[in-house]
């Protein structure tokens, strides 16, 4: 059974969130989802994965999460050629530039965006957007 991991960092849940509904419909695609919070795997850890999901809010002026996510995000960039890439988070402010900028450093290093953008969602999601990500989490599974 093939596994798929789904990284994250959330600060208020909303992010983690998501994360659960996208890894429950990777197992509803019948794979085996493994969620875990960024600061419990290393970049490295993904090197050998062909399909993955990374979420993290927008903190700051639209930026990754600085302390955890982005130096893991730096350290990954080199592996992410020919990866299948989910993207997702949620933001409070601003228009989404966080994500924009996420997809392109991710497609600039040669990985494939699932769905071809990322999946966001102002605040908390909602039942829609927990929709979403579990469809996510199926095509992810059946990739």
């Amino acid at each position: 059974m093939k596994t798929i991991k789904v990284v994250y960092w959330s600060g208020t849940g909303n992010t983690q969130a998501m994360a659960q509904a996208i890894a429950e419909g990777v197992e509803k695609g019948e794979a085996k989802a493994d969620l875990l919070d960024v600061d419990t795997i290393k970049a490295d850890d993904l090197k050998d994965d062909s399909i993955f999901a990374m979420g993290c809010p927008a903190m700051g002026d639209e930026v990754l999460e600085e302390g955890s996510m982005e130096p893991f995000m730096e350290e990954l960039e080199s592996n992410l050629s020919g990866k299948q890439v989910a993207l997702f988070g949620s933001y409070g402010w601003g228009d989404g530039q966080w994500m924009r900028d996420w997809e392109e450093r991710v497609t600039e290093k040669g990985g494939k965006l699932v769905e071809g953008k990322g999946l966001m969602c102002c605040e908390e999601p909602d039942d829609q957007v927990l929709e979403d990500c579990r469809k996510l989490g199926e095509k992810l599974a059946k990739l």
